[in-house]
């Protein structure tokens, strides 16, 4: 048995697949910022700034809003979302409900029957509640002077 060694290659040197690899990496880089920076016009950049300009007075605007802000408040609530998901699985339930039933005939009879339906007087119930609330809060909201 013979003993070769070879010899130790320097740890300065580089695989010339790697640098190749590195060189290709490097040059798309380069292309890259190339690019970015000629897409940076003049044009471009007053319309983004704009674009950031108008969204911050938006901002502004809503979060001076009260209502808006007492309403998020009220969405918030876990009770506010259970019902929020409840009208819109009753919109879309409703939808398809009336996108395949026939027409109303109308009439006394077709009335009395749909308040025979179940649901009907909890939905006019429902309904009935939230116009006394509103009208409520709106008659308060005009007696402490609110435009």
């Amino acid at each position: 048995m013979t003993a070769q060694t070879e010899s130790p290659q320097p740890a300065n040197t580089v695989d010339r697949e790697e640098l190749a690899q590195e060189l290709e990496q490097l040059s798309e880089l380069a292309t890259l910022v190339l690019s970015a920076r000629d897409a940076l016009s003049d044009d471009i950049v007053s319309r983004v700034a704009s674009a950031l300009s108008e969204g911050i007075t938006l901002l502004d605007r809503l979060t001076r809003n009260e209502g808006l802000m007492r309403l998020l408040q009220v969405l918030d609530k876990p009770e506010t979302q259970h019902l929020l998901l409840g009208l819109s699985t009753a919109l879309s339930q409703m939808s398809r409900e009336i996108a395949i039933s026939p027409p109303a005939k109308g009439g006394l009879g077709g009335v009395v029957k749909l308040a025979m339906e179940p649901g009907t007087q909890e939905g006019l119930r429902s309904l009935s509640l939230l116009g006394k609330y509103w009208s409520d809060s709106m008659r308060e909201l005009h007696r402490k002077g609110g435009n």
